[in-house]
């Protein structure tokens, strides 16, 4: 088992959306309230390390002998809460995440699905009680929680497109579509963020450069790579790492 080269965000979203990274049977399901993810977003934001990964590289010729998963992508409490089967040719390699999956679910819900919850005091079975909710992060001014700094947010595309005095709703998902910083700037002079107030202005500027950063360069995600065929040999390590000693979980 070798450290590897740090690689950003945008790549490990990148090698889950083309299926590249898929999760084995020995995981369990997706367990993150939207609340732990708008935690992790501001980790992420404020430079915080969020914990090492363990990934599982399975050769062509071995990876038809398992059952894995793909990762979920729109996360909904009634109606899509267990990860789908995955296709496997046997034609290429492919990386299991044998530690780190509640994170990277995360952030693959976060910047390319959706997250629904039942709204309180609404039944079950009215389809109204699970909105759909996208990762939002507010571009004017900070989060009023005590312990965070930045204010994430999953919200419907109604409540984040609402007329608000003192609040900018970006959509964390479009920060893929930004591919250079000069987009940055482009982004916040067409939508009026670089001619308001001078102090929002700046906080504009800065929180949406320090979110392009955070997933599209900062090498982040920290992580091992086990070359290990067999798979008991493979449990071994999941149950070590996962029920004891040093846990890489976040």
């Amino acid at each position: 088992m070798a450290f590897q080269t740090p690689i950003t965000i945008k790549e490990v979203i990148e090698n889950i959306h083309r299926k590249k990274y898929l999760l084995p049977a020995i995981q369990r399901e997706f367990v993150w309230g939207t609340d732990q993810i708008e935690r992790l977003f501001d980790s992420l934001m404020q430079g915080y390390p969020v914990g090492s990964f363990l990934f599982w590289d399975v050769k062509k010729e071995k990876s038809k002998e398992f059952q894995f998963y793909e990762f979920i992508r729109s996360y909904h409490e009634k109606n899509n809460r267990h990860n789908p089967l995955a296709s496997i040719n046997g034609e290429e390699d492919i990386i299991a995440i044998l530690d780190g999956q509640q994170r990277l679910t995360s952030m693959y819900i976060a910047l390319k699905g959706t997250y629904s919850y039942k709204l309180p005091r609404m039944r079950r079975e009215n389809p109204l009680a699970y909105p759909e909710k996208h990762l939002y992060i507010d571009l004017l001014g900070p989060s009023q929680d005590f312990d965070t700094v930045y204010d994430f947010r999953f919200l419907t595309s109604e409540e984040a497109n609402a007329t608000y005095e003192d609040a900018y709703w970006f959509k964390v998902s479009d920060i893929l579509n930004i591919n250079e910083q000069f987009e940055v700037n482009q982004y916040l002079i067409e939508n009026g963020l670089s001619s308001i107030e001078k102090e929002k202005a700046l906080f504009a500027n800065q929180t949406l450069f320090k979110l392009y950063k955070a997933i599209n360069e900062t090498p982040s995600i920290n992580y091992y790579l086990e070359k290990e065929q067999k798979l008991d040999k493979v449990l071994n390590i999941f149950i070590r790492v996962n029920s004891g000693g040093t846990t890489l979980s976040y």
